[in-house]
């Protein structure tokens, strides 16, 4: 009998591999890349056409010497690399590392490791298509420019260790763009009118609220105007003008991609999109379950597609049929995105059988792994049920001038709200409550409130929003997400406090330097369209080398320039009038993991730090002694009193010497404006020295 050798990526997925095929098959792993461009130098042949020079990767050699052993072995090998470019190209590259060139080397991929799965790829193998490898050998070398040309500029002007990245230096220009819009952000104030209506028979109150008045749209600015209108509205007599019922259809959701994955696990289990990956790929790759072995339990975890194979959509039915009855599932086709930013080579992230219930198999998982796994199951299996449908009646009210609505929502048939509920929306339905109402209906009024609000900023991106937001502007893929924010976690560029982002003193530096010196690389769209150019050489219609060579000579002429500026400025580093105590010289300011810090010009015989702090020139408004900039345990920048903790003053915006000439309370800068910091009193004027 022939021998055959199974390639794979992981030693995870060796055992459940083995297990569907006979003795004639051997499976090994290649743990991941075997080949990478190296890492002392930038490793592509710049005058050779941008040839890229691999090596092997090091502590790789035993790995690749196994290998080779068992493709003498074999008659025929199959690559079995992951379903994506990146798994392409791997397979490229042990073809490289094992000259396998004489042999009968074919390429079989599949979407969920399932016995039925393997062996069906096995029945159709195919050639290593060298278009996806070429878009993953373009991205890789594109990376690899950007890193190797622009880090040692980071290292000269901020401190060594620091790196840019294509993707990453644009993740962070978005979460900085958000720190300014919000610090730039001011503050209106708005009033809304609630009302509290009782009908002829009726105990249960009715909640209506101001809309507007005879002229349409109405806007309440401040109390005196909420005050006004609440007087009149104590006077009139309030009738239903109009009542309408209606039924809204609501979809199921789709089947999660990485990124809908990713921000669900965030928003429903807190977990951070690094620890979703690594929990999806152990799922994806297998668990071992009592009695079976074994198990791979979803399908592939780096997707953009929300299709569904005819096998899984079949299956999905029959079992929701059985289990919750024909009303519940589908008729049609659930919906499915468009545009061309969508990669439909896989299916949508599902499990690999949806007879295999979390509650069977919890006891094989780690509670971790199986809350992912209830929320897979759950969301794949309530995209295969039927709509949820509900009963909106609105009530148009008059009272005199003014117009005022009410509405209520009742569920009508739950369908896939059965399996899948948003709990955001739930709360939404009952806010308002509407009984049997009828057009000429008199109201009683109980009572009418004004409630005071201020317009808020957009909030600060968390993991989950920026994926999403990278996923809009079609910036990196489902592989890249992870990696990016953890890079700019790891940097200490960006730090998270209770899951939102916030950009640090070194991060702001960097993206400086970046926004100034590389404006092309940070550039939103010019990134987008970099995507889509991978996709194109992914597709067969361009050449990857076409897209370095457009790429690369505007890359070396920003270094260029950018090294020449670079010159111009000193980077000496600068002298505080702090002396070091234990030798009596001026201590310097240095750039650490944490941001700046006072160190001692004597090192390393002299080893004295301190922290840094930079008075701003203005005077605590508490105690009188100077304000300093300072920064969380985790690095975000804020304002406080030189004194704390005698003093407990802090500002999250810079304050300002000016008093507010309305209330006397201290002003802050928000962007080209100063801000009273009493949000109640709300004066605001020019800043002179910003607009200067």
């Amino acid at each position: 009998m022939a021998k055959n050798l199974v390639i794979v990526e992981s030693p995870a997925k060796v055992k459940t591999i083995k297990k569907f095929l006979g003795k004639n098959y051997e499976v090994c792993a290649s743990n991941g890349h075997v080949r990478d461009l190296p890492k002392s130098r930038m490793g592509i042949d710049v005058d050779k056409d941008f040839e890229p020079r691999y090596i092997t990767i090091r502590g790789k050699g035993e790995i690749l010497s196994k290998l080779r052993k068992e493709v003498k072995k074999a008659d025929h090998i199959f690559l079995a690399t992951d379903p994506d470019r990146e798994g392409e190209a791997i397979s490229w590259h042990l073809c490289a590392a094992l000259k396998l060139d004489e042999k009968d080397v074919k390429r079989i991929t599949f979407n969920e490791i399932t016995q039925t799965a393997v062996k069906a790829s096995l029945k159709n193998p195919r050639d290593i298509d060298m278009d996806l490898v070429d878009a993953q050998q373009a991205r890789r070398v594109l990376d690899r420019m950007v890193g190797y040309q622009i880090s040692p500029l980071l290292w000269a002007k901020v401190k060594r260790g620091l790196s840019a990245g294509r993707v990453q230096s644009v993740a962070l220009r978005m979460i900085c763009d958000r720190e300014e819009e919000i610090n730039a952000f001011i503050p209106e104030e708005y009033w809304t009118i609630e009302t509290s209506l009782t009908a002829k028979g009726e105990k249960k109150k009715i909640l209506a609220r101001l809309s507007g008045d005879g002229n349409g749209k109405l806007e309440i600015k401040n109390k005196e105007e909420a005050e006004k209108i609440e007087k009149t509205l104590k006077k009139s007599v309030f009738t239903v003008t109009e009542v309408k019922r209606t039924e809204r259809e609501k979809k199921a959701p789709l089947p999660f991609t990485t990124s809908t994955l990713q921000q669900e696990a965030s928003k429903r289990l807190n977990f951070s999109t690094q620890k979703t990956m690594r929990l999806a790929q152990q799922l994806y790759e297998g668990v071992e379950l009592k009695g079976e072995g074994t198990v791979g339990l979803i399908t592939y975890l780096r997707t953009d597609s929300t299709r569904v194979s005819d096998e899984a959509k079949a299956g999905a039915l029959t079992f929701i049929r059985q289990n919750y009855g024909d009303e519940y599932a589908a008729t049609g086709t659930a919906g499915k995105k468009s545009g061309s930013k969508i990669q439909d080579a896989h299916e949508a992230i599902r499990p690999s059988d949806i007879e295999r219930l979390p509650s069977k198999i919890k006891e094989s998982l780690s509670r971790d792994q199986f809350r992912l796994y209830q929320l897979i199951w759950n969301r794949f299996t309530a995209s295969r049920m039927a709509s949820a449908r509900f009963e909106i009646v609105t009530a148009k009210i008059s009272a005199g001038e003014y117009r005022l609505s009410a509405s209520s929502s009742r569920v009508v048939f739950d369908g896939y709200r059965m399996i899948f509920n948003d709990e955001d929306e739930e709360k939404e339905e009952g806010s308002l409550t509407v009984k049997s109402l009828e057009e000429g209906d008199e109201l009683k009024l109980d009572a009418v409130e004004g409630k005071q609000h201020f317009t808020q900023p957009s909030p600060h991106y968390t993991e989950a929003s920026l994926v999403r937001a990278l996923e809009e502007r079609g910036i990196g893929r489902p592989s890249t997400y992870a990696p990016t924010i953890t890079t700019i976690l790891g940097r200490r560029y960006v730090v998270k406090e209770e899951k939102n982002l916030y950009v640090t003193e070194i991060g702001e530096a960097v993206n400086e330097i970046m926004v100034n010196s590389f404006p092309s690389i940070v550039d939103l769209r010019f990134t987008a369209n970099m995507e889509l150019l991978l996709d194109k050489i992914e597709e067969g219609e361009v050449e990857w080398k076409t897209v370095i060579r457009n790429f690369y000579p505007d890359l070396a002429e920003a270094v260029a320039q950018a090294e020449k500026d670079l010159e111009k400025v000193s980077i000496a580093d600068e002298v505080t009038d702090v002396v070091c105590e234990n030798c009596g010289r001026n201590m310097v300011v240095k750039y650490g993991p944490h941001g700046k810090f006072l160190a001692c010009p004597g090192f390393p015989e002299c080893r004295n730090t301190k922290p840094y702090l930079e008075k701003i020139g203005v005077k605590c408004p508490k105690c009188g002694s100077d304000i300093v900039l300072k920064k969380t345990r985790k690095g975000r920048k804020y304002y406080g009193c030189e004194n704390n903790p005698e003093c407990d003053f802090m500002s999250w915006p810079k304050p300002s010497e000016k008093k507010c000439p309305r209330c006397g309370s201290y002003m802050v800068e928000k962007g080209k404006r100063l801000v009273c910091s009493d949000a109640a009193c709300g004066y605001f004027e020019e800043n002179e020295r910003e607009n200067a």
